[in-house]
């Protein structure tokens, strides 16, 4: 097995592993609401379908751990810098859905109903960062950084929401960007 196939054989194994553990801490393998769908409409199918509007802040994960590690790790290959990047991603999503996260994205954010992912969404969120990883290597510099301008941008216009809002709110909650998000 070559040194590629061998690094991405081991973010799969990574992604494997982390669905496992979302498992056992009893998250939904797929919506509770009785079907899968390719889109998680906002409300309750929202983080339990395949995609979301917050696929675009895991695109953008990608794009800032391949600029990141493009600067911490220049000697190491794409794919050890790609295994790196699954792994704090992954690691993410067992935060995120951990009890005290979805606390407090209910308290500190508009999700009031939130009740984290489905195993579908976050190795789907997992994915949607491999994919940004893999963009970001591809494409110049500028071009990297308007696409996540314009991913930044369309979830706040249509969601009143993004990575940078959800970020913000929940490490200093505003009240006025909570009252801006819900329409206010």
């Amino acid at each position: 097995m070559s040194k590629t196939h061998r690094g991405l054989a081991m973010s799969a194994l990574v992604v494997l592993a982390a669905a496992a553990i979302l498992w056992l801490m009893g998250r939904p393998p797929t919506c509770t609401c009785g079907h899968i769908a390719l889109w998680g409409k906002v409300g309750p199918q929202q983080s339990q379908q395949l995609f979301d509007w917050y696929s675009f802040s895991h695109v953008i994960h990608g794009f800032l751990f391949y600029g990141l590690f493009a600067l911490l790790l220049r000697k190491t290959p794409f794919e050890g810098r790609l295994l790196w990047a699954t792994l704090i991603e992954a690691a993410w999503e067992l935060v995120e859905n951990s009890p005290v996260i979805i606390n407090r994205y209910r308290e500190a954010t508009i999700a009031l109903g939130y009740r984290g992912d489905s195993i579908l969404n976050s190795v789907s969120d997992i994915l949607m960062m491999g994919f940004g990883f893999w963009l970001a290597k591809r494409l110049p510099l500028w071009a990297s950084v308007m696409l996540v301008v314009i991913l930044e941008l369309i979830p706040l216009v249509v969601i009143r929401d993004n990575l940078t809002l959800n970020v913000w709110m929940l490490v200093a909650p505003s009240h006025a960007i909570k009252a801006w998000q819900a329409g206010g």
